[in-house]
């Protein structure tokens, strides 16, 4: 029984190699197992679900379209102020200046209309064909008239058709006729 270096150092080496070999096995034994792989469930997607996300892509597409690609240009005109409108006037006189006419008197100011305005006209059958009741607004008040009846005690109601009534102005006779819009 030789003792020399050299055997210990080959018994060394294979207890490494033996022992090494063994931690191997048992590491890739544990690693890998015997159980199948269960492939992932193929999630269907229901037909709303669907339509929501092809509903989602169109808003988004069309929110992108919203978005402006070029900053809008200053205009050259300010569309809220009456002011332009005069001085556009004043450049566009005419070279040669007319004689100014001669101040004519006007004639005595009529006192101003009040605004009024047919909101509706309501109908109601009657043993003599339809019975209409207008339904008039102004002043900050609605007025329910028959033909007949006075508004703003200026006006009288003459005539109600389906969409128009005529009132007799009782200060000159003049008649105004109001119509749906």
């Amino acid at each position: 029984m030789l003792r020399s270096p050299q055997l210990i150092q080959m018994k060394r080496t294979a207890t490494i190699v033996v022992v090494g070999g063994a931690l191997l096995a048992w590491l890739a034994g544990a690693a890998t197992s015997n159980r199948a792989i269960v492939p992932p469930p193929i999630v269907q997607r229901t037909p709303i679900e669907m339509r929501g996300e092809e509903l989602a892509l169109e808003i988004a597409r069309l929110q992108e379209r919203l978005r402006p690609t070029t900053t809008p240009r200053q205009p050259g005109r300010n569309l809220f102020s009456f002011h332009a409108a005069t001085a556009r006037a004043a450049r566009m006189a005419p070279i040669a200046a007319a004689p100014a006419p001669a101040p004519v008197e006007a004639p005595p100011a009529l006192p101003a209309l009040p605004a009024l305005k047919l909101a509706g006209i309501a109908e109601d059958e009657g043993p003599e064909g339809p019975m209409r009741t207008a339904v008039i607004s102004g002043q900050g008040q609605l007025f329910l008239v028959k033909e007949g009846e006075s508004v703003l005690q200026r006006y009288r109601v003459t005539k109600i058709s389906a969409d128009v009534v005529e009132l007799i102005d009782l200060g000159d006779n003049s008649i105004l006729r109001l119509a749906l819009r």
